[in-house]
């Protein structure tokens, strides 16, 4: 019995290696990480996805989006008065053409530039510490640009009413400059105040934000519009005025919006509740969708 069990031991320990070296050779496979379909067929690992989300647009993008912005705004916009000389659109229905395409563009590229479309909107934010000051000129540019490639644009299109007159910001000569000036003020106001509210606090919804201030725009022009066109916008006036070549009171299109817009902003700024920052965000940039933040 004993040259048996001897006989059994050395068998298994010429064995053993043979094992060892199997086991060695073949390791167990790790475990499967969750990785989605997609993100395995494009190569691309979940903290490469994350990232890029993170990338901000760049200076040349914002002034893109701004012009394009503003090109859009002004030529819906002033076409819709144009066409009201062929066929009647009322009031009611130049202020539904100028809600729904402010809306549609701050829709558009809101999450690109923050959509401000207006020099008195920009200079509010940056006021307000809301807006890098640094880029208050390249904006105001843009959308001095924008609005005038648009009243260009409509020149060549509506050639047959030789001029495009109608477009430009005017009151009636009962209306005195303070009265014009204290129409554009308020509804300037109303729009500034709003978009505070609306796009720059953290406590609101920013999914309405387009609708809301498109709806603001619409109820200005149906109040303001046949007594002063309700620019509440530098850029709205500036461009077709250039394009026209009618000069007549647009200071006040230029002064009022910006007064009014700057006063909304400091009297919102009493409404502005601080966002508690915690600790490990400390560190970090912030960047809103609409209206983006003076650390852009």
């Amino acid at each position: 019995m004993a040259n048996m069990s001897s006989i059994s031991e050395d068998f298994s320990s010429k064995l053993s290696p043979v094992k060892h070296s199997i086991e060695e050779a073949s390791p167990k496979p790790p475990l499967p990480t969750k990785h989605s379909s997609m993100e395995v067929a494009k190569g691309i690992h979940p903290r490469e996805l994350c990232m890029n989300k993170d990338i901000l647009p760049s200076t040349m993008q914002k002034a893109v989006a701004e012009i394009v912005g503003t090109y859009f705004l002004i030529f819906i916009g002033c076409a819709s008065a144009l066409v009201n000389k062929i066929q009647p659109l009322t009031i009611v229905g130049i202020a539904l053409v100028w809600g729904m395409v402010l809306m549609a563009a701050i829709y558009a590229v809101g999450h690109i530039s923050g959509a401000h479309f207006n020099p008195a909107v920009t200079l509010a934010l940056a006021a307000g510490r809301k807006f890098a000051w640094q880029l208050v000129p390249i904006y105001v540019v843009s959308q001095l640009l924008g609005a005038t490639l648009a009243s260009l644009t409509l020149r060549a299109l509506f050639h047959a009413q030789h001029n495009i007159d109608v477009t430009v910001t005017q009151y009636k000569d009962s209306t005195s400059d303070l009265e014009a000036i204290a129409w554009e003020f308020i509804v300037t106001f109303i729009l500034m105040f709003n978009v505070c509210a609306i796009a720059t606090d953290d406590r609101a919804s920013k999914g309405v934000a387009g609708a809301a201030i498109g709806a603001t725009v619409l109820f200005n022009v149906i109040i303001a519009g046949p007594i002063t066109g309700a620019s509440m916008n530098p850029a709205r006036s500036v461009g077709p005025a250039v394009v026209a070549g009618v000069y007549k009171n647009l200071w006040v299109y230029i002064v009022a919006p910006i007064l009014g817009a700057m006063a909304a902003t400091l009297v919102y700024s009493i409404l502005r509740v601080p966002k508690p920052e915690k600790p490990e965000e400390s560190a970090k940039s912030t960047y809103n969708d609409l209206y983006v933040n003076s650390e852009v």
